[in-house]
């Protein structure tokens, strides 16, 4: 069954959030655009239909770009009438844009040569009838991006999954420690495999290595510690607004004890979020090292 095409299209005040709002739509599961000139949207918009290969696509079209002006205005009310596009309008103060304005120290783009807030006026002045047919349109004035992302959440993750999901990873020190983990746990001082000869060889993957692993006195305190203090954490970072967190586990050479206890942490944490698995270092050297 071919997916509803969703069309959500981000405008309004300079200054008032776009940023945050295109980044929580990203974040569940949109292909995000932003500013792109108001005469090839129709032809893009065209081609996305075709291919059927996205059913959700959000638009940021703002009057950053001061050539297209009254194209901007005529294209969102086309795309609104002919495409069904949901219009999110993101407002806040004239006291409040002048303030994010000066903390920026960016120009405003209607008031290049002039005062900011005489470029706040106008592009409301510009706006005005948008925002009328907008069918969200949200104050950003007394709301932080986490705020202004959970009303983003709010309103159109209805017909998705909870974005949150977990990257359980194992990896060995000495490779590197992975830059993009959230939480790395180091796990070496548990009892290694390595030295257990028939064991070398293989991984913590295959049942002989997991089992050894498992069975000592140590790893098991350490899983139930560990395993209680994720569980303890997720509802909080979900809470902050957090997508994903990843969570490295690493061993000497990531290839016993850390995919040992990845898979068990997994299956655990599985029972809850979605969890995506990965040994890093699994393969890179078999045998050679003490892992």
């Amino acid at each position: 069954m071919t997916k509803e095409f969703q069309l959500v299209i981000i405008t309004g005040m300079s200054g008032a959030g776009k940023t945050v709002a295109m980044r929580s739509l990203e974040d569940l599961g949109f292909f995000c655009i932003d500013n792109m000139p108001p005469s090839l949207l129709p032809k893009f918009l065209e081609l996305v239909k075709e291919s059927g290969k996205l059913s959700k696509v959000a638009l940021a079209i703002d009057l950053r770009s001061r050539a297209f002006y009254k194209d901007v205005i005529e294209t969102l009310g086309n795309l609104s009438q002919d495409n069904g596009a949901k219009i999110i309008f993101l407002d806040a103060s004239d006291e409040e844009l002048v303030s994010r304005y000066k903390e920026t120290r960016r120009a405003h783009p209607l008031a290049r040569n002039g005062r900011v807030l005489e470029g706040i006026k106008k592009e409301r002045d510009l706006l005005a009838q948008v925002r009328q047919s907008a069918q969200f349109v949200i104050d950003t004035s007394n709301l932080a991006p986490k705020e202004l992302r959970e009303e983003i959440f709010r309103s159109f993750e209805a017909n998705v999954d909870t974005p949150f999901h977990i990257e359980m990873m194992s990896f060995g020190f000495k490779y590197g420690v992975p830059i993009d983990a959230d939480i790395v746990m180091d796990v070496r001082f548990l009892p290694n495999p390595y030295y257990i000869p028939e064991l070398r060889s293989k991984t913590g993957q295959d049942k002989p290595v997991y089992d050894y692993v498992m069975a000592q006195p140590e790893t098991t305190e350490f899983y139930e510690r560990f395993l209680g203090l994720l569980s303890f954490m997720m509802p909080g970072y979900k809470k902050e607004g957090k997508t994903s967190l990843t969570v490295a586990i690493g061993c000497t050479g990531g290839q016993h004890r850390s995919v040992a206890l990845v898979e068990r942490l997994s299956e655990a944490l599985g029972d809850k979020y979605p969890v995506h698995t990965s040994h890093r270092d699994v393969e890179k050297s078999q045998g050679g090292a003490k892992h």
